[in-house]
């Protein structure tokens, strides 16, 4: 599949002046200034992030309020639930204000919803729990914003609440004691982008603060605060560069026993980073909300036994792995449909429905298909007798939430944004459903949505790459939306005639080129044996990340390929606007996202 290489204009003057300020290779300080780094003071605190950079959580609209109510809790003995979402985000929140109460107070619980039972955020199923149980006071993490009417419902059976969100809200808060949203209009808190569990974390800063507690108490959670962090996609920046950056050193260092014993179960061995959490932590947490329940992954991350730890640890990894076992058959499924429709090649969009595909999924088959086919994505499945689910994602720049809205009329439900949503649909009705959506793709998607873009920082020549230069690229860590890891291009590489196929299966491509005038530098393309004869053939371009290969003890730079093009056609297109280093962040996997919808629903 063809990709085009895209780069953002540089603002010259910025990069000309933190140039003569901090004396550095030129190219990093375009870097940065694509960031949004133009001082060196801006620069000292993105390079050396302290804990004393976050800002007073009561700065944040009721969290006054907040901490005097927990505080009327304890003194009076109430019976208080933290309540969250079956994702990462959700379980890391609940995990962190659950064990943070749970050293100063003992009467309180969790909860976490039923996915297929009752959805996504607040339902009344839990309510009535509350109810059942006699709940004084819910700490509801990282949902509720929109939970106007279940709110009003709680407040008439005697139950308060603390919301404690990061969604935008609607244009009626709920009636909650406290809410705290920075997304709040009248809220005056600086930081916008905090996770569910970071707006937990202000809230256990906020209580320690009041009770005179020590700040390890609070710095403990800090695991769980980057793994939310990585996982819900949000931007790497401010406040959240600073609790990413900290919490990957106590991951590295005193992780809980919980992460542990994970990381142990899954094989894991080495200094995480956040690209670790994606892939390794994150999809066995969401496993457990998927496949099984999430208090399954709240157990693993408050468990303080090493025995249960262990325990939970295992009972997870089995769940991921049965999840990858349905998530590979199912892609497989998918992908030989595709290769059975002859007409498959001149359509804008995928549509596929079987009954039996496991609805906990579809979302990431979804995103398997636009990996191989790269169209707007819906993938169904049964609901029940009469209606089918489906999970939709989209390429970069099209609006897919708009597309299903086209063809509203024909649906029960949907819900979602820009990159992923979510409909349920009457199965008699998916066949119309499937032409409508793909006459609205055909006439609304551009060519140039059709086809994967990859971002470039910067043209770089081989000899400026040295390990000076690595080691301050190194110092951009962690990496993650608005700070994602940068991407080079270099033009005009001759091979050096060791450059060959490589990999057990010969999947791979192993480079060794250089520029006129420069050293000769290897490069790793994953999967992309098919490239050699580009690399065979000439003068290339090629598109990659900046790595450190280390072998017997000596150091050496080298490509991550993303992308070889021959140099006739390697042109990078530049895009006057600045890059959208966040674009995609909020593509989360919650098809009923509470941002922007028409009509709620409960997936």
């Amino acid at each position: 599949m063809d990709k085009r290489w895209v780069i953002s204009k540089t603002d010259e003057l910025a990069v000309e002046k933190l140039y003569k300020e901090l004396k550095i290779n030129r190219v990093l300080c375009e870097l940065l200034v694509k960031r949004g780094i133009r001082t060196y003071e801006e620069a000292q605190r993105f390079f050396r992030p302290e804990l004393s950079h976050l800002h007073d959580p009561y700065l944040m609209k009721d969290m006054d309020k907040a901490v005097r109510r927990i505080d009327e809790a304890i003194r009076n003995n109430e019976k208080v639930m933290v309540y969250g979402d079956y994702d990462v985000d959700g379980t890391t929140a609940v995990a962190l204000v659950f064990g943070f109460l749970r050293e100063i107070y003992f009467n309180l619980e969790y909860y976490i919803p039923d996915r297929y039972r009752e959805g996504y955020g607040i339902s009344y199923q839990g309510i009535d729990h509350a109810v059942q149980h006699e709940i004084k006071l819910v700490i509801a993490l990282d949902c509720g914003i929109k939970a106007v009417d279940q709110i009003k419902y709680a407040n008439e059976r005697g139950i308060d609440f603390i919301i404690c969100d990061h969604h935008r809200p609607g244009e009626e808060l709920p009636p909650a004691a406290a809410v705290l949203d920075p997304k709040r209009e009248d809220c005056p808190y600086p930081y916008k982008e905090l996770s569910g569990c970071g707006i937990g974390y202000k809230l256990a800063q906020a209580l320690a603060s009041y009770m005179q507690l020590d700040e390890s108490k609070v710095e403990e959670q800090l695991d769980l605060v980057v793994v939310s962090i990585a996982a819900d996609i949000v931007p790497i920046t401010g406040e959240n560069r600073v609790l990413a950056y900290h919490g990957l050193k106590r991951l590295n260092k005193r992780p809980r026993p919980g992460l542990r014993f994970l990381l142990r179960s899954s094989g894991v061995d080495r200094k995480l980073s956040i690209s670790d959490i994606i892939f390794v932590i994150g999809p066995r947490i969401n496993a457990a909300g998927r496949m099984d329940h999430g208090n399954v992954a709240v157990r693993l991350l408050t468990s303080q036994d090493s025995t249960v730890a262990l325990e939970q640890a295992n009972n997870l990894n089995s769940i991921n792995s049965e999840r990858r076992l349905i998530d590979r058959t199912i892609t497989q499924e998918a992908l030989d449909l595709i290769e059975a429709d002859e007409d498959f090649g001149n359509k804008k969009s995928t549509i596929l429905y079987q009954k039996h595909w496991h609805k906990g999924v579809i979302g990431i088959v979804a995103s398997r298909m636009i990996e191989n086919y790269y169209k707007p994505t819906i993938i169904l499945t049964s609901s029940d007798d009469r209606y089918a689910a489906g999970s939709a994602r989209s390429v970069k720049n099209f609006d897919i939430y708009n597309a299903i809205g086209a063809c509203e009329d024909i649906l029960e439900q949907f819900g979602g944004h820009k990159y992923a949503a979510g409909l349920t649909i009457e199965k008699e009705r998916i066949p119309e459903f499937i032409e409508r959506f793909e006459q609205v793709v055909a006439s609304t998607i551009n060519e140039t949505e059709m086809s994967p873009e990859i971002s470039v920082d910067a043209e770089v020549d081989v000899h400026q790459l040295d390990l000076k230069f690595y080691n301050i690229l190194a110092q951009f860590e962690p990496f993650g939306p608005a700070n994602l890891k940068p991407t080079f291009v270099s033009r005009a590489l001759n091979d050096t005639g060791y450059s060959d196929i490589v990999g057990q299966r010969k999947g791979h491509i192993k480079i060794h080129a250089s520029q006129i005038d420069s050293y000769a530098i290897s490069g790793i393309g994953f999967n992309m044996a098919e490239k050699l004869p580009v690399v065979k053939a000439g003068s290339f371009d090629v598109c990659y990340h900046l790595d450190l290969n280390t072998w017997r003890g000596t150091k050496n730079l080298q490509f991550t390929i993303k992308d070889l093009k021959t140099s006739a056609q390697g042109a990078v297109e530049l895009r006057e606007e600045p890059a959208d280093q966040s674009a995609n962040s909020n593509d989360k996997d919650k098809e009923g996202n509470e941002d922007k919808e028409t009509k709620r629903m409960r997936l």
